[in-house]
């Protein structure tokens, strides 16, 4: 036999392994080895030392792994384990609910280079290896637990014969070393010669390409493993009376066929209806199966607990809930006609068993089990396990043992079993727990089907009992091994007189050391050639991949790719197979509908799959390594959206206020003259101010003129060009001396701080925020426009009067009186600045009266206040006005006004004042105190100038762009939310007729995945980001406090020139953070304001830019031909309620067919018609009502839009214009919920055709036939939306209005729990006589408020608690 590659290193035992296990192991290293070992021998140890032996061939970064598969799901997590407690190695699990099925190759390429071992199920590896996800020789060992599955089309048996053995054959070195467990290597019923026996292992040899290994004898292993010793119980079968059985049996009967003729009146479909009958013959054979194995007693506790409400969720499944109600009505009848056979009542005991057996409740068979359980009454330590073939067994013997042992002994019991029969609920979950409580003694016996026999590491115990006997060699083994207790008991029961029964298992307890000898006599001899699959010759291969289908594995190909195709409530994709013609008819939305092949009738249904797989590979529609498109796109969606994103973006600045000082003699500036008009009366009035730029701006920013909302009333301001001005080196130190000073005492410096600041000011080098912003003259005082005196009044304090003597005593010196007036003054005693603004009759001896009442004098205010005695205390005291406060101007809430201070001025004595400027007016440092707030509104427009520069649109207003680019959180009177809205219907738009144009072939999944690749926020996101519009976008509310004085280089301003997309210089000011959905949504901004702005074109022309490649080349449509269509469709009524004639009438019956619509005459449904008609209805009613209101905030578009474009307003309008009539459908289920629709509909007439308040739920068929006819007009049109618009729009009149817009409850609720920090949980599902129930919580303020609402399904339910809801928390806010 030749070996694959032997490894260089040798074998890595553990110290404590037995001498068996290393010989084991020894084997393992040097051939391909199946380890045929008793259960509980330590195989998966075994195993474990031949993985740390190759180790060092698989640790990271080796591109090689192992692979453990494990027969069942929930012996990965076992296996993976051990795995991971014996070895280094990087152990990765994986199991198909990881939703594996739908992985791609990227995917698995990161596992591998994460993992170092993958345990899995097998059918994960052959699904692998057939897509081309795995290769072989990226494998070095590959390990098979319960290796005996390995036969026919097990997966275990596909990955041997479709991808091993034939690169077997083919020479290849690199194939991995096979390691195989298992504690029977047959699974037959066994009992035969020698000569089968070891046939039936040749074969598993030859097919695995391994030899077997076992102990020599069974001694051996009983040195380490305690032997159970088998032993007979015979019981002679009595049931209950014939008569009594058989008419339990006709009344279950008859109940059954009443429930069949029901279901098949009802107006149910044919797969509803099957899906019930199937449920209901399935507990009539479980409770017929009951009464004649069992009796009546546990007949009847089986009825109880099918009927019982913990089987509701699982058992039912995927029924609606019509279909629940009537199989638990069956099942409560059922249970009804067993309790009248009984007297006791509904609660029923379970009293002595044998009076039970004598009075015919119970079988004998239930007797012989409890006696054998009684027998061990005295075992303190118990550890049990009764092994069953079937489920309902398990369920009413564990029912039976929980009310009959704690009588005798305190030995608690549970039950453990599959849910293949959809009988019961367990969980594996709750499986683990059992076995767990099970190791600790918390339960003592469990009654199981097989899945206890097999691999699951389970407590050994003393006392195995075979209630139905093992059907294989295989099961009689498992099921053996695992009473490993000393001295344990293994008790086989048979009926007396069942000789072949009897027979059989006597075979069975030889059959273990007749397979062991010969394996042993083999071992020697090579393993015979393998005889490969004839059929499975026929394959098809990717060569690009080697991705590979073959007979076997088309049909489930086939099946996944219409897994994937589009489908709603009402049609699910399926292929169909007719037999008679040899033709596979594939779903309308297929890109090829039918595969017509000859051949053996044996394989002729393989045969056309693998032929259709082909085609659908050779058309696109399967990728290359053979997976459905859509989940390769869908993955590659992942990919996009996963990718890592930095929060931390930059933050441009407006070039034309930055600059670097010349050292020039003069330096040029341009003036603009901010004329400020007030539209409020106030005590003082504002100002002038001039800007001094070292740039020109453009016109529509230097001619720009809007109104500042302030506290007491709006401020008009107006920018004018007045010229330039040459200022020179120190005029531009005293300019800006004089800004620095007032805007820092204005922010609120302190005295200090303002003079460090004053003190390091000078002209440098470096970039620097470089403007002027100066005092005007009042207008009786021009032409001259910058108020000098005013700039100069910064070096007041150095300068004498002229004019009169200096006769008041000031901090630091005497000055006269007009120097003190009109000036602005620092005390120190309390560290204020304020304005003087006159002289009082008032001084340093005159009464004050306290805030208290008190009354006092300054003199001695001043003493006690601040511990200051005033020497000129005859001296004239001075009005002064405390600074002004510099706020947020631009902030969209300021309606109310601001209180002012108690005490807005003050009485100082001029012995506490240093003057600091002088003269300045009130009315300067009032109007100044504005700026902050009227430069930061320049510098955002200049910001969106630039952006529109750069997007090479200039025709577009740059307000509109300024819009587009503020984000909701900065709180002005303008965000884009309401440009995003438009900017996101035309994108869906745009996007959406693209796709439909270039992809003819593609169905609605895949243009819906392709669309959300171009439109995602993710995709919006890296393009924003690719073109640099995360400098300009603004996402934060203005803060005077953080805004940066012109000349000031104090603080931590560091600007770095970069380079824009178009190679324009742009300023960073550092980076702040922004969330990636603001990004997309700016995008979506731009685009609407280029739409609203500049139309279509811009819109195009910006997105273009932006990287959003999308094409309105109008291509001529290829249609489906369809003959003769007024006989399918009536094409005069529906031309006429649509005020269209069709060009191609074919549209208009591909528009009207519903995808379970399978006759051949109509090739395809509406569905890609639906994907074009939603993206062009939603521009168009989105457009519709930003034009129609153009005044609306920004939230309630949104709302407006919602409202309006959704199922359920397209639903209503299609049953109003009776649309409903002519869907072309064949789905009875569909056909009731219109029925139902029509009826609840009636009663709703007079409603309009939007809105959240009706009960009734519509099937999303209604809305979509609205969508898939604007997406026929669309097309047949040449796509002229207009068209659509003058057809369409009528149909969805009335359209809401901002008065009778209301928000969906579910939204309006969940927004109020987010505001209010309410906690909502998650909606509660239940059904009620057919209807679904939900039941909402939310806890509001210590209080919970809950809502159970029932319709006809869970979107209306849900909707009806939430309005219930908000209306209790609304009345209770109220209160």
């Amino acid at each position: 036999m030749r070996e694959a590659m032997e490894i260089d290193g040798s074998a890595d035992p553990l110290p404590f392994a037995r001498s068996y296990q290393l010989e084991a192991l020894e084997k393992a290293v040097g051939q391909n080895t199946i380890v045929y070992l008793e259960t509980g021998s330590g195989k998966t140890l075994i195993a474990i030392m031949l993985l740390r032996s190759y180790a060092y061939l698989l640790r990271k970064p080796s591109p090689f792994v192992a692979v453990f598969l494990v027969p069942h799901v929930v012996l990965v997590k076992q296996q993976a384990e051990a795995v991971e407690m014996h070895t280094d190695l990087k152990v990765g699990m994986y199991w198909g609910d990881m939703g594996i099925d739908y992985w791609d190759a990227t995917t698995w390429k990161v596992e591998m280079q994460k993992h170092e071992v993958l345990v899995m199920t097998p059918a994960i590896l052959l699904s692998g290896l057939r897509h081309s996800f795995f290769k072989l020789n990226m494998i070095k060992v590959l390990i098979m637990d319960e290796c005996h599955h390995a036969r026919g089309r097990d997966p275990y048996a596909c990955i041997m014969t479709e991808f091993y053995h034939p690169q077997l054959q083919s020479n290849s070195s690199e194939l991995p070393r096979i390691f195989g467990m298992t504690a029977s290597p047959i699974k037959s019923k066994g009992g035969n010669s020698e000569l089968t026996l070891w046939k039936n292992i040749a074969e598993l040899e030859s097919l695995m390409h391994s030899k077997v290994y076992t102990c020599a004898s069974e001694s051996v292993l009983a040195e380490f493993i305690p032997i159970s010793t088998p032993k007979f119980k015979f019981y002679k079968h009595t049931g209950i009376p014939f008569n009594s059985f058989r008419c339990l049996a006709d009344k279950l009967q008859l109940l059954k066929k009443q429930y069949e003729c029901s279901v098949e009146m009802s107006e149910l479909t044919s797969s509803a209806s099957e899906s019930i009958c199937q449920r209901i013959t399935r507990i009539f054979s479980a409770l017929i199966f009951c009464l004649d194995e069992l009796g009546v007693l546990l007949a009847l506790k089986a009825a109880e607990f099918l009927s019982s409400n913990e089987t509701e969720l699982f058992s039912y499944g995927s029924m609606d809930a019509s279909g629940q109600t009537t199989v638990r009505k069956f099942t409560l009848h059922a249970l009804d006609i067993i309790s009248t056979f009984i007297s006791t009542g509904p609660q029923h005991t379970v009293g002595d068993i044998r009076s039970q057996v004598d009075v015919g409740l119970l079988t004998t068979k239930v007797l012989c089990l409890t006696d054998c359980l009684l027998e061990y009454r005295g075992f303190n330590d118990m550890r049990c396990i009764i092994f069953v073939e079937r489920i309902i067994t398990a369920i009413a013997l564990e029912a039976l043992l929980r009310e009959f042992l704690p009588k005798h002994n305190g030995w608690k019991t549970k039950y453990i079993a599959g849910n293949n029969s959809r009988l019961q609920n367990q969980t594996r979950k709750k499986q683990n727990e059992i076995i767990e409580e099970f190791r600790r003694g918390l339960v003592n016996i469990i009654v199981a089907t097989s899945i206890l026999e097999e691999g699951l590491d389970v407590q050994s115990c003393n006392l195995v009992i075979r209630f139905d006997p093992s059907a294989t060699v295989c099961s009689f083994i498992q099921s053996r091994g695992r009473a490993r207790v000393q001295n344990s008991d293994y008790i086989l029961m048979v009926e007396s007189g069942d000789l072949a029964t009897r027979s059989r298992l006597e075979k069975y307890l030889s059959t273990g050391e007749i397979m062991r000898k010969e394996c042993l006599r083999h071992s020697s001899l090579p393993c015979e050639p393998f005889d490969s699959d004839i059929d499975n010759k026929k394959t098809y291969q990717v060569e690009s991949t080697g991705a590979i289908v073959n007979l076997s594995s088309s049909i489930g190909l086939i099946y996944l790719y219409c897994s994937r195709l589009p489908a709603d409530g009402y049609f699910k994709p399926m292929p169909r197979w007719d037999k008679e013609t040899g033709t596979l008819l594939l779903p309308k939305s297929c890109p090829i509908s039918s595969v017509c092949v000859e051949g053996s009738k044996k394989t002729l249904k393989n045969t056309a799959c693998l032929e259709a797989c082909k085609l659908l590979h050779k058309n696109g529609a399967l990728t290359d390594n053979l997976v459905p498109d859509i989940v390769m796109e869908k993955n590659l969606m992942e990919e996009f959206e996963n990718e890592p994103y930095n929060e931390e973006q930059p933050h441009y600045v407006p070039s034309e206020l930055v600059n670097c000082f010349p050292h020039d003699v003069n330096t040029l500036y341009h003036c603009y003259l901010m004329e400020l008009k007030q539209e409020f009366n106030y005590h003082v009035a504002v100002r002038d101010v001039v800007l001094a730029m070292r740039c020109e701006l453009d016109l529509e920013i230097g001619g720009m003129e809007y109104t500042m909302h302030t506290d007491k009333g709006g401020l008009i301001v107006k920018f004018r060009y007045i010229g330039t001005i040459n200022l020179g080196l120190n005029e531009v130190l005293l300019c800006r001396r004089f800004q620095i000073t007032v805007f820092g005492i204005l922010l609120g410096h302190n005295m200090a701080k303002l003079t460090a600041i004053l003190n390091e000011l000078h002209l440098g080098d470096n970039l620097e925020i470089d403007y002027l912003l100066l005092p005007a003259t009042t207008i009786t005082q021009r032409p001259l426009i910058i108020d000098w005196p005013s700039v100069t009044s910064i070096y007041s304090s150095q300068e004498g009067c002229n004019k009169h003597a200096a006769n008041v005593w000031t901090k630091e010196a005497p000055v006269c009186s007009c120097k003190l007036e009109n000036s602005l003054v620092y005390t120190p005693h309390n560290g204020h600045f304020y304005i003087i603004t006159g002289r009082m009759e008032l001084d340093g001896n005159s009464p004050l009266r306290l805030s208290d009442g008190r009354i006092t004098t300054y003199n001695r205010y001043f003493k006690e206040k601040h511990g200051i005695n005033l020497r000129f205390r005859h001296q004239r005291l001075y009005n002064a006005r405390r600074m002004f406060r510099v706020q947020n101007y631009l902030h969209r809430s300021r309606q109310v006004k601001e209180r002012e201070s108690n005490k807005g001025s003050v009485e100082l004595p001029p012995e506490l004042c240093s003057i600091i400027m002088s003269p300045i007016s009130i009315n300067t440092i009032y109007s100044f105190s504005f700026i902050p707030s009227i430069i930061h509104r320049l510098e955002s427009l200049l910001v969106a100038f630039n952006l529109k520069k750069m997007c090479m649109q200039n025709d577009i207003p740059t307000v509109k762009i300024l819009e587009a680019i503020t984000a909701k959180k900065c709180q002005e009177s303008f965000h884009y939310e309401s440009l995003e809205t438009l900017g996101d219907s035309f994108l869906k738009y745009a996007a959406g007729q693209y796709l439909y144009q270039i992809y003819p072939t593609y169905h609605e999944g895949l243009l819906s995945v392709k669309k959300d690749k171009i439109i995602s926020n993710a995709a919006l996101r890296k393009l924003g980001c690719s073109r640099g519009l995360t400098g300009f976008i603004r996402n934060s509310p203005f803060d005077p406090h953080k805004w940066i004085i012109p000349g000031d280089r104090s603080g931590c301003v560091s600007l770095t020139e970069e380079l824009a997309s178009d190679m324009t210089k742009i300023y960073v000011n550092g980076n702040r953070k922004i969330k990636p959905k603001v990004i997309a949504d700016v995008v979506e901004a731009l685009i609407g304001a280029f739409l609203s702005t500049g139309g279509e074109k811009a819109a195009f022309r910006f997105m273009d830019w932006v990287g959003i490649k999308v094409d309105f080349k109008i291509t001529p449509n290829k249609t489906n031909l369809i003959i003769h269509p007024e006989k399918l469709v009536n094409v005069r009524f529906l031309e006429s309620l649509l005020n269209y004639s069709f060009n191609d009438r074919s549209l208009l019956v591909e528009a009207l067919t519903h995808g379970s619509y399978m006759l051949p005459e109509i090739p395809t449904c509406y569905q890609r018609l639906e994907f074009l008609g939603d993206s062009v209805l939603d521009f168009l009613v989105t457009e519709h009502l930003y034009n129609k209101y153009p005044g609306l905030s920004p939230g309630l578009l949104t709302d407006m839009r919602s409202a309006s474009v959704n199922n359920d307003c397209y639903a209503r309008s299609a049953i109003k214009a009776d649309l409903h009539k002519h869907i072309l459908h064949a789905s009875q289920e569909l056909h009731r919920d219109i029925v139902a629709t029509i009826k609840d509909f009636e009663k709703l007439s007079s409603e309009p055709t939007y809105g959240w308040e009706t009960r009734t739920y519509f099937p999303k068929v209604l809305g979509d036939i609205i969508e898939s006819l604007a997406g026929a007009i669309m097309v047949d049109s040449g796509f002229n939306k207009e068209i659509v618009r003058r057809s369409i729009m009528p149909l969805l009149e009335p359209l809401v209005t901002p008065d009778t817009v209301q928000i969906h409850p579910v939204r309006e609720l969940q927004e109020l729990c987010s505001k209010q920090h309410y906690i909502m949980e998650k909606a509660l599902l239940s059904a009620n006589n057919g209807l679904t129930c939900v039941t909402m919580r939310v806890l509001a303020n210590g209080k919970i408020y809950q809502e159970t609402c029932t319709a006809d399904h869970k979107k209306t339910a849900k909707k009806l608690a939430c309005k219930e809801i908000l209306t209790s928390l609304k009345n209770t806010n109220s209160a």
